[in-house]
């Protein structure tokens, strides 16, 4: 058994290309508020585990509506969602929104619903911007995954903390100062 046993090989379909492209390595899935940008869930799991695998790990219980993108699809359904009551948010999958014929009226509100939820989904990548390209953690080092891990919980809390950062500075500079 080698030190990569948990990461794994999986396949990808990209775009135009007539071949598939080959990924190795890991997932992390997170949860963030939609009023503070903050991460406050996190798993990681290996590249080729679903993404609705992971949705139970995600919640925290006080959520209202959840919006997920389309690898989410069907998540309602799950057995071990049953006991949840949100309202699902998920996005509609390509092929589904592309069928529909642009002419008709049902397309334009069709995609201006998409684009709403797109838009509140905008905020779960934030912390991906943070953590890839202000801390410059773009590959995975393969040193298993309770390491990486380890290293992407790191990273997901410092990057908390630059996005608190910028909103306390902004509080900061809009109260007035009592000294």
């Amino acid at each position: 058994m080698t030190r990569e046993c948990h990461v794994r090989f999986c396949e990808r379909l990209r775009g135009q290309v007539p071949w598939p492209t080959h990924h190795f390595g890991m997932k992390a899935h997170i949860g963030v508020d939609a009023e503070s940008g903050l991460v406050h869930s996190l798993t990681t799991t290996a590249a080729n585990v679903a993404d609705i695998i992971e949705t139970a790990a995600l919640l925290h219980g006080d959520e209202d509506t959840v919006f997920a993108d389309a690898g989410y699809t069907g998540v309602a359904k799950r057995e071990e969602m049953n006991t949840v009551a949100v309202d699902w948010q998920i996005a509609a999958k390509r092929s589904i929104v592309k069928k529909v014929n642009e002419k008709r009226p049902l397309r334009a509100l069709l995609d201006e619903l998409e684009h709403a939820k797109a838009s509140i989904r905008a905020k779960v990548e934030h912390p991906f911007h943070v953590v890839k390209n202000l801390f410059r953690h773009r590959k995975t080092r393969y040193k298993g995954l309770p390491k990486n891990t380890a290293h992407v919980f790191m990273l997901f809390g410092l990057a908390n903390l630059v996005i608190a950062k910028n909103k306390l500075l902004a509080w900061q500079a809009q109260t007035p100062s009592t000294m």
